[in-house]
């Protein structure tokens, strides 16, 4: 049987220096795809009017939670202890999402508690691995 959660949080959208939006976001997890966390923002919040969400490594999410993190689409990094701020990269422009740390640090131990980290790929792959392995001894 799957586990999907959502979680929902506060966010803010910084457009610009010193211009801020505030608005909600829901953190999403699946058993499924257990190596990906994703972002999930209202319509109202995007430029098209529709929803929109993004997907990056669980592991990249934890690791901005401590420091700099992220090639590519997603970059991560803590702001001032409390706050961590997520950028968003694609072809149409940048988003930068600011987050309270704890609202993240919850989604994390939750999906933790769904799927252990190391665990991603389940026990059958592992036993599946080491039985060929074995074979080849």
């Amino acid at each position: 049987m799957s586990a999907v959660f959502d979680h929902t949080v506060h966010a803010r959208l910084i457009a610009e220096p010193h211009t801020t939006r505030d608005l909600s976001a829901s953190l999403r997890y699946d058993d499924g795809d257990p190596l990906a966390v994703r972002i999930v923002f209202p319509a109202d919040a995007s430029l098209d009017g529709g929803e929109v969400a993004w997907a990056f490594a669980r592991d990249l999410l934890d690791a901005g939670l401590h420091g700099p993190a992220g090639e590519g689409d997603v970059h991560v990094w803590p702001r001032d202890g409390s706050r961590t701020v997520i950028e968003l990269l694609s072809e149409e422009g940048v988003a930068v999402v600011e987050f309270d740390s704890a609202d993240l640090r919850c989604f994390l131990l939750r999906s933790y508690d769904v799927v252990a980290a190391g665990q991603e790929h389940g026990e059958s792959d592992v036993e599946t691995g080491l039985a060929a392995l074995l074979r080849g001894v």
